[in-house]
């Protein structure tokens, strides 16, 4: 069932061009300082035919739910996914979405010295001011209530986020968000669906933080269940009133 991405808003910016690209299953939601809408279309289906062909000749790429070796003339976005994958022990496409908004928001610089790409939730984000994103936590009561507070000097930030309770990424867990920053918005996305594994309760929110501690490279982790959350890193969180809206 198709769910709406309500979360698409939550980024509070009015001096940005948005435009959206989808290629198969990949739907992505990015705001440059143009409209970049076909350079971001042939980027994003590079990246699925990279990964395409990958999978097709090494299949356990797809299925693996613990970490695997690259074969040494893999491309980047294949090592990125796998390395981020061994440092948070995971499986490779748990780092999917994050690793396609970074090397399309990458390759984006040179055009747009700004820029925002969000992939189902999972967020590469480089800035010249700072900039708010609210926190989709589903149906907590803490969903809408918070938002993060990213400054210009700390991009390229990834923000990227796993839920046991919202859309249809795989996961162990029944966070209602974990969100965790990186300068890797592949590490973030491989980060977060480790971390929402181990949240099955509120309780478990603390063994959650310490895992966060313990992953290279990881600068921050949000961690809510029910009306509960818990925060560590460098992190500036504010209360605020946005709305949900599609």
């Amino acid at each position: 069932m198709y769910q709406p991405r309500v979360y698409r808003h939550w980024v509070k910016d009015n001096d940005l061009t948005p435009f959206n690209v989808v290629v198969k299953e990949t739907d992505l939601y990015i705001r440059a300082t143009a409209n970049l809408k076909q350079e971001a279309l042939k980027l994003a289906t590079k990246y699925r035919q990279m990964l395409e062909r990958y999978i097709e000749q090494h299949p356990s790429f797809l299925t693996s739910l613990e970490p695997i070796a690259a074969e040494n003339n893999a491309p980047p976005i294949i090592t990125g996914m796998v390395e981020a994958a061994e440092r948070a022990g995971v499986g490779p496409m748990a780092a999917v979405a994050g690793a396609i908004a970074e090397f399309v928001g990458g390759e984006l610089l040179p055009l747009s010295p700004e820029v925002i790409v969000e992939n189902g939730g999972d967020i590469y984000l480089k800035s010249l001011k700072k900039r708010l994103i609210g926190i989709y936590a589903g149906q907590s009561p803490l969903s809408g209530k918070v938002a993060l507070e990213i400054n210009a000097e700390e991009t390229p930030m990834g923000i990227c986020t796993s839920s046991g309770t919202v859309g249809h990424s795989v996961s162990f867990g029944k966070a209602d968000a974990v969100i965790v920053l990186s300068p890797s918005a592949t590490l973030a996305d491989a980060a977060a669906t480790a971390i929402g594994n181990l949240i099955v309760q509120a309780g478990d929110i603390p063994l959650g933080i310490e895992f966060a501690q313990s992953i290279d490279g990881v600068r921050g982790v949000i961690i809510i269940k029910d009306d509960k959350m818990g925060l560590w890193g460098e992190l500036k969180v504010h209360p605020t009133s946005m709305q949900k809206r599609s």
